[in-house]
């Protein structure tokens, strides 16, 4: 990224914290920056302040991740990680019923996208941030919204519906409107509140008769 911050190796000096085992410190810096990166934005915040919330010294950073851009890249594997965890639990709660699984989806993430310091979709923010579609951290966000699309995809044509792919972009697009609706109307707002009766509406036309009952 063109403005990522080469970590270097800073002359000795009065650590502002004690040195921390590799993996400790590795998983302080991740929480610090997860923290951080999803609430103020990536480009907004310096290695200073990952370093400070973490409670490491900047040579434990060094150690950990030889730039920000490595950071950032190991700050959307940890996101993505904890997104599918998160769904495949939503979609749990009905084993064997596809229809069902759509729905209990969009009824969790209406929740969640209510909460009052929901900050959307982390990879929709990293996307705005980062205008150039080559960069690395917008080809993350490409393959996590590509395995999403895939997952809608299975469970449209496991739900018998009668066009799979279309029913899974019109959900895919609903859950955009979600994450997008949680910043610009705000948690909780009618959009957001609505989009359950949407998904419903739309699982009920796409498979009909066919639905789980």
């Amino acid at each position: 990224m063109s403005d990522s911050e080469t970590l270097k190796p800073a002359r000795p000096r009065r650590a502002r914290s004690a040195q921390t085992a590799g993996p400790e410190a590795q998983q302080h810096l991740l929480r610090a920056a997860s923290e951080l990166f999803y609430r103020e934005g990536v480009r907004s915040v310096g290695v200073d302040a990952v370093v400070e919330r973490a409670g490491v010294n900047k040579m434990s950073l060094y150690r950990q991740f030889s730039s920000k851009d490595e950071l950032v890249m190991a700050y959307l594997e940890r996101q993505d990680e904890r997104f599918f965890r998160y769904i495949e639990a939503s979609f749990a709660k009905h084993p064997g019923e596809p229809a069902k699984q759509l729905q209990q989806c969009f009824d969790d993430l209406a929740i969640r996208a209510s909460v009052d310091d929901y900050r959307g979709c982390p990879f929709v923010n990293v996307s705005v941030e980062f205008a150039d579609t080559a960069h690395p951290a917008r080809q993350f966000v490409f393959r996590n919204k590509q395995r999403l699309m895939a997952r809608l995809l299975d469970l449209s044509t496991e739900a018998n519906a009668d066009d799979p792919e279309a029913l899974a972009n019109a959900l895919g697009l609903l859950i955009e409107g979600i994450y997008t609706a949680s910043q610009t109307y705000g948690p909780g707002c009618g959009p957001i509140a609505a989009a359950p009766k949407v998904a419903a509406q739309l699982i009920a036309a796409a498979c009909g008769a066919k639905r789980d009952s």
